[in-house]
Formats: C-alpha cells, structure tokens, sequence
C-alpha cells in the first residue's frame, strides 16, 4: 500500500496498491498508520491490505493523525460468501465518553442474501441514528468506494460518489453537530453474531474462517490537528476559510456547504429504493422524533 501526502494535510493511500507490493509501500503504511490491535490478523498481499477474521479474533488499523474537517474514503471488496455475523467497520471517531463518531458498518449474511450496510453518527457521546440499506450491487465482487465527507455545514457518506445520507448542521436551531473535536480514521473486521444478522439469529459459521476484508485504496484529504495547539485554535483554522496555512481547504469551499442538484437526486433515489430502516421513521423507539429528524 502506498500512501502520498496531497498538500501538507492530505493523506492518500494511493494506485500503488493495485501494483506489486513493496518494502518501501509498507514503511509508507507504517509512517501514517498503526494497527490498533490483532496485527497478526493483518497481511500485506500483492499491494492489497487484507484484514482477518477467525474464532480467536478480528483485526484492525487506524491513522496516526487526526483531522477536524475533510473527507476520508477507502476502497474495499467485502467478504464474500457466508459472512454472517461479520461486521466490516470503516468510521471516522474522537476519543472519549463525549466523542464524536461517523460509522460505515457492513453487516455480513447468509450466502446469496445481500448486505446491509448501517451508518450511524454519534454527537457527544449519543448515537442511536442509525439508518440501514442495502445496495445496487455486490459489493463482495469487486472494489467500491465507501466515504466520509466532514466540514462545519454538514456530513456526508457517500459509495462511489453517490451520497446516501446527510447530517445537516442545525445548531441554529438547538441542535448538536459534531464540529468541535478532533477524530482519528479507522478500519477493522470482528464477529457481532449477537446483533449484525438477522437480528443476531444467524450466527457465525467459523468453517468458513478465516473471513477475509481487501482494501485497495484509503484517502484521507483533512485539516491536520496540531497536538501543541489549542482545540479551540484549531477549530477556528480548520472550519473558517476553504483556504489554510497548508493549502485550499476544498471541503469548505461553498460548492460543499449542501448538495447539488444532481446529488440531490441521487439522495432521494437511493432513499426510495434502498433504505430499510430509519431512525427517524421509528416510531416505537423514538415515540417523540429525535429534534434532527423533524422538517
């Protein structure tokens, strides 16, 4: 895997990845990442980055750097076949009981039933948001590009450059939006056969272990977070102007305030055809809607 700095800020796991691997590609991941745990569950394979999953354990790696406003993006192929159980997590999050999260989790199923994938955004250490979907595609076949877009107006995910969710900020109005803390970059493959399928019905098949996750290509192109200056400090610098002292700051340029019109359509598209769940639609958990889910 290859990693490139854009500007000052910009991290960008780069094509190297769909070339051969080299010694120079890992030193590179090395520089700008870590795994977080299980390292023996982690292989590199022909520039690929391949996560593991057995009964003994999971695996995960996150960035070194943390970030206030950007957007991170990771190229992934799903496991495939039986994945029951599994959960591939990709997910932008602070630390602490207050922290802030974005999260992309890919609930594996039974052969020849689809994925589901979940977003959720935790404000203050409060998530409950989740929305769940399934997608236009298989995502165990091939690569596709799963991304988090962060800046003072809004979060965006977004799969192959077509949004599917939307976290304005309301402030104005009262309500909480996850704006003021720093937040890492994260990736792992673990067993939640308690929750992730069916509801938790469908376990776990570990015949089919070791449960392998491919990553190809992770950019994150972000405001870096100074660890000798004040959060507050850093806020003002990352949020204020689409240009800071390292560069343009394109993610807080006005084109990315809202989306556009044709992103607007895509929106509704894939609410229309491939949302399952809503947080907001679920009346006997949140018998009083949630402030963010009322128009």
């Amino acid at each position: 895997m290859e990693f490139a700095l854009w500007g000052a800020m910009a991290l960008v796991i780069s094509a190297a990845l769909s070339s051969a691997a080299s010694l120079g590609n890992v030193s590179r991941f090395d520089e700008l990442f870590q795994m977080n745990w299980a390292a023996d569950h982690m292989d590199y394979d022909g520039g690929l980055v391949k996560l593991k999953l057995d009964s003994s354990s999971g695996a995960g790696f996150a960035s070194k750097k943390k970030y206030i406003y950007g957007k991170a993006t990771v190229e992934i192929k799903l496991v495939g076949g039986d994945s029951a159980g599994t959960v591939t997590a990709f997910y932008m999050s602070s630390d602490g009981d207050k922290h802030n999260e974005f999260d992309f989790e890919f609930l594996g199923n039974t052969t020849g039933e689809p994925y589901l994938v979940q977003t959720n955004i935790y404000v203050e250490g409060v998530g409950n948001r989740e929305q769940r979907m399934d997608l236009w595609f298989d995502p165990t076949t091939d690569f596709h590009y799963y991304s988090i877009l962060w800046n003072p107006r809004q979060v965006v995910f977004l799969i192959d450059e077509t949004p599917i969710r939307v976290f304005e900020n309301k402030e104005k109005k009262g309500i909480a939006f996850p704006g003021y803390q720093a937040m890492g970059v994260y990736n792992s493959l673990w067993n939640a056969d308690d929750w992730a399928t069916q509801g938790g019905r469908v376990k776990t098949n570990w015949s089919h272990a070791p449960f392998v996750v491919t990553y190809r290509e992770l950019k994150v192109d972000g405001c870096e977070v100074s660890v000798e200056a004040s959060i507050n400090d850093e806020v003002r610098r990352c949020g204020g102007s689409e240009w800071g002292k390292e560069g343009r700051y394109w993610w807080n340029s006005p084109a990315m305030e809202e989306l556009n019109v044709h992103q607007i359509h895509q929106l509704m598209w894939v609410k229309a055809k491939h949302l399952i769940y809503d947080y907001c639609s679920d009346f006997a958990r949140f018998p009083t809607a949630p402030p963010e889910c009322v128009r």
